[in-house]
């Protein structure tokens, strides 16, 4: 017996998160409408209203429901420094160190030629406008450390070093809190390299 028509529309579009496969999305699909539905209105409500509402910032391409995000509007930011970061959470974790006062691009992704992800699926363009606007002095590259965001500060340092622009990257290390006996090797030997004076 196939499940109702609705049903089944449900399932295929809970498919379509990330890491949710037919059999997870079956299980949030009966979930809602068995155990939760208020939780199943509340959900679909909240998710029109941000398609609707919820945009990308004019200069540092975040998500914002404003035209400029409010970072981008603050005078207490650091207009010469720029970090990039491949998505929004990233930009939150940089925030929440409470260290960088600077401004933010956020790329929405990272280069990827297997996947079809090239320079203009990431607007660098629009980041190398930015960077070349004359306030920025410094960009720093705060993609994460996989193959594809090391090609992407790769591409950008390269492509930003042509233009004059200072370029630097986070650096990488041992977490707080860690131990040497359980940290991976490539991490280590990182570590080490970027050592500093004490």
């Amino acid at each position: 017996m196939r499940p109702p028509s609705s049903l089944e529309a449900l399932i295929q579009a809970l498919r379509c998160l990330p890491g949710v496969g037919p059999k997870s999305a079956q299980r949030m699909a009966y979930h809602l409408l068995q155990r939760d539905q208020a939780g199943a209105l509340s959900l679909a409500d909240a998710m029109q209203s941000a398609v609707e509402r919820v945009r990308h910032c004019g200069m540092c391409n975040t998500f914002t429901e404003r035209e400029i995000c409010e970072i981008c509007e603050s005078i207490k930011r650091d207009k010469s420094l720029l970090c990039v970061v491949e998505m929004p959470g990233d930009l939150l974790m940089m925030e929440q160190t409470q260290t960088y006062r600077g401004l933010y691009f956020v790329l929405m992704g990272r280069l990827s030629p297997l996947d079809g992800i090239g320079p203009k699926e990431i607007n660098l363009e629009r980041l190398f406008k930015r960077a070349a606007d004359g306030l920025v002095k410094e960009v720093i590259l705060a993609t994460n450390f996989t193959v594809e965001g090391e090609a992407t500060a790769h591409y950008v340092s390269e492509m930003l070093g042509e233009q004059g622009v200072k370029v630097s990257r986070i650096a990488r290390g041992l977490p707080v809190g860690g131990e040497l006996e359980y940290v991976d090797s490539g991490t280590l030997a990182q570590a080490l390299i970027e050592r500093r004076v004490v």
